[in-house]
This record gives C-alpha cells, sequence and structure tokens, in this order.
C-alpha cells in the first residue's frame, strides 16, 4: 500500500516519502536516495516542490536505463500513484476567460492549484499536492458544482498562474465598456502564450482570442485594413491607418498557420487550399457596431499572406456632402449620377476613398422610383432598395456575365 494512502492524507507531499515510493518500485537506488535527502537537509531553507527539487538532481531512472526522472516523468508517476488523472497543461487549449473568474489569483496562489477546464458538469483543477484537500469544500460551495482533480507539473502551475491572471485583468481592461483597447503589450501577453515549440490550432481558445482582439483593436485604432505578412522567421501584423500601414506586433512564426487559419475558417474558404488566392467576407459586431470585413489570401514563399479591409456599416452611410468635396466638384457629380445614361469613373489608390464615394452616390439616388444594379467584387454594404449582384469567378459569375444578364 502507498504511504501517501496511509500516511500523507491532507498533508503536503513529502521528500522522504516520495524517496521511499520510488526505492520500493525499484525506480531509483537506495544509495541516490540517501543522497538526495542529504542534499535537501543541507540546503537553507529550501522551497522547491519535492518533485521539481528531484527532477533537478538528474536522478537515474533505474527503469528506464540511460534516461533521468525528468520533472514531467515524475508528475506523470505522481498522478498515477496517486489515482487521479495526469495532465500536461497546454494554454492553447483553455478557455482563460471562462476559467480565471472561477476563482481569485491569491487563492490560485495561496493553494498551488489552477482551474483548466470548465463545464455544466465539473470544474477541473489541476494540482501538483493531490493529498491536500483543505480548499476543495471552500471552491464547491462558492462554485456550486462538483470539482475533477488532476495532477499537473508544479512548474507549469505556477508558470501559467501567472500567466492566465495577467491576461484576464488585461482582457477585462481591453473589453470594459469604460475604457478602451489597452494596446500592444495585451497583444505580445496573447502571442507569448504557451511555449514556443508548441504547433497551435485554428480553433485553439488563444487563437480565437488573437484573431477577435486584432479585429477589436484594429477598430479602436480606425484602421481601414488589416495587412498579416509572412516572413522566414517571423510573421508581422499591420494597420492602414489614415492611408499608411503601421507595423502593430510581430507574432512568432508558429503562429502565423494558425491565425490565417482561423481568419479563413471565419470567412468561410478552403482552409487546406494554401496554393491559391481566396477570397471571403467575414460579418461580426465590434463594440455593438456591425462590421463588414472584405478577405484576400494569396500565397507567398513563407506562406499564406492575408489582407482585409474593415467596412463599418454604420460610417458607411454617408452623404457625398459629408465627403470634403469642394463644391465645384459635388455639384457636377450630383447631376451626372443622375443622368439617366453614361459612365461615372472613380480612380485613386488603396484607401483614397473610392467605395466610400461610390455607395454614397448610390444611396443619394431615390431607389423606389428607379431600377437599380450593381456589379460588385465583392459587394461591401448592403444598400436598402438596390440589387447588388456578388461576382464569383469560380462559378464563371463574372463582371461580362451580370452585365450581359442585366441588359438583356
Amino acid at each position: 500500500m502507498s504511504v501517501f494512502a496511509t500516511a500523507a492524507q491532507d498533508r503536503l507531499l513529502d521528500l522522504g516519502d516520495l524517496l521511499r515510493e520510488l526505492v520500493a518500485q525499484g525506480r531509483v537506488g537506495q544509495e541516490q536516495a540517501e543522497q538526495c535527502l542529504a542534499i535537501r537537509r543541507s540546503a537553507v531553507r529550501n522551497q522547491q516542490h519535492p518533485l521539481e527539487f528531484l527532477a533537478a538532481q538528474q536522478v537515474e531512472d533505474l527503469k528506464r536505463p540511460g534516461r533521468k526522472l525528468d520533472l514531467e516523468t515524475l508528475t506523470q508517476w505522481l498522478a498515477e500513484y496517486a489515482g487521479q488523472p495526469y495532465l500536461r497543461i497546454d494554454p492553447l487549449k483553455i478557455d482563460v476567460a471562462a476559467v480565471t473568474p472561477l476563482m481569485s489569483y491569491a487563492f490560485a496562489q495561496r493553494h498551488g492549484i489552477l482551474a483548466v477546464a470548465l463545464s455544466p458538469e465539473e470544474v477541473t483543477i489541476a494540482s501538483a499536492q493531490p493529498f491536500v484537500q483543505g480548499w476543495e469544500s471552500n471552491l464547491v460551495h462558492v462554485l456550486k458544482r462538483p470539482i475533477k482533480r488532476v495532477v499537473a507539473n508544479p512548474a507549469d502551475i505556477q508558470r501559467y498562474t501567472v500567466e492566465f491572471f495577467r491576461l484576464a485583468r488585461s482582457v477585462s481592461g481591453a473589453t470594459s465598456p469604460d475604457q478602451k483597447i489597452s494596446g500592444v503589450g495585451n497583444f505580445e501577453q496573447l502571442l507569448n502564450l504557451g511555449a514556443a515549440d508548441q504547433e497551435p490550432d485554428a480553433n485553439d481558445a488563444h487563437i480565437v482570442t488573437i484573431v477577435d482582439w486584432l479585429f477589436q483593436y484594429a477598430f479602436q485604432q480606425r484602421a481601414s485594413d488589416i495587412h498579416i505578412e509572412p516572413f522566414e522567421t517571423h510573421s508581422v501584423v499591420r494597420y492602414r491607418v489614415d492611408g499608411a500601414l503601421r507595423d502593430v506586433v510581430a507574432p512568432r512564426k508558429a503562429l502565423h498557420a494558425a491565425l490565417v487559419s482561423r481568419i479563413k475558417i471565419m470567412a468561410q474558404l478552403d482552409i487546406a487550399e494554401k496554393r491559391l488566392p481566396q477570397d471571403g467576407r467575414i460579418a461580426l459586431r465590434v463594440a455593438g457596431r456591425p462590421i463588414d470585413i472584405r478577405v484576400s489570401t494569396v500565397p507567398t514563399g513563407h506562406g499564406e499572406r492575408v489582407v482585409m479591409r474593415l467596412l463599418d456599416k454604420q460610417a458607411g452611410r454617408l452623404r457625398l456632402e459629408t465627403l470634403g468635396m469642394a463644391p465645384g466638384v459635388l455639384a457636377p457629380l450630383d447631376n451626372l449620377i443622375r443622368q439617366p445614361h453614361g459612365i461615372v469613373l472613380v480612380t485613386g489608390p488603396t484607401g483614397s476613398g473610392k467605395t466610400t464615394t461610390l455607395y454614397a452616390a448610390l444611396a443619394r439616388l431615390d431607389a423606389s422610383t428607379s431600377n437599380i444594379l450593381t456589379v460588385e467584387d465583392p459587394v461591401e454594404y448592403d444598400l436598402p432598395g438596390i440589387s447588388q449582384i456578388q461576382v464569383n469567378a469560380r462559378i464563371d459569375m463574372t463582371f461580362a456575365v451580370a452585365l450581359r444578364a442585366i441588359l438583356r
């Protein structure tokens, strides 16, 4: 029977108990165990978790010749011996916004625990002290649901407790109706969450949060475009503000594919197709305002490049008079758009206001007394009373095909 099961209930793990179990199982030699205990006794006020201390001694695992008992192996062993599930904490799989409100940072630090999952049936709590139970009853009383305990690496619990609660505070401040998004520092906390060698997935809570934040921060900065560009060692996120591109943040390269895939999922694009350019749209609400996002992807030598045009539907309901045109330009333009036939050609560089000008001109016309149709690639704003045709080259719905159909 386990030493822990008989003598260590409701108390912190003891290095001597751990070593006796490991010796009994043939994992550690008696001489090595005695050396570890001697080193521990000679240390002045050593506050390390017993597993961390033991892993630092590089003790040979007798059941795996040539290999050492590292911290993760020891954690797995402890979980099996305690009869609790083992969990390797993956921050990319955890909904930080959902689990951090379950307890205070002080409570988590005091008891060395971390909430890692929440469901209607239970709350999953990670701990590196499987035989300490004093905190459970308080938490069950507050949460009104059962607790599922798992054993996790003590170093990971300490690290992610700090990271999760710091991130939660940043998100809370950024999404408060009384505050603006606090800036690039919050991006960096999100982007640095998790180990650099982990390969994130497009549906990870971490990636979803990053993409949502990209849109929120772009809206707050009044950006018209978001560029996500891959390079050899990193990616760059840039916003176009007042016609000029500005660097915002440089995610590590491992995140790039997941960020692009998340955006493609939202835009209903083919995430498996990485060889050809694709175009799509995302409709969402930011700060209570409806936003349309036009998405374009193109393959490059280092990955897919994404450009997104942000279209504020409310801001788009403009009148020609509000666009800043000189009176000598506005009056002739107003006359031209009311003619029964002819062409009005609007040109200019990216972000110069071509789309805004054309939509404002169409909105000026009385759709109730005229038959107005548009052919667009893509349809950026919905105009009441106007039939808008979306070009789709994949099904041979081109500008020419649409024009022929209109003129029949």
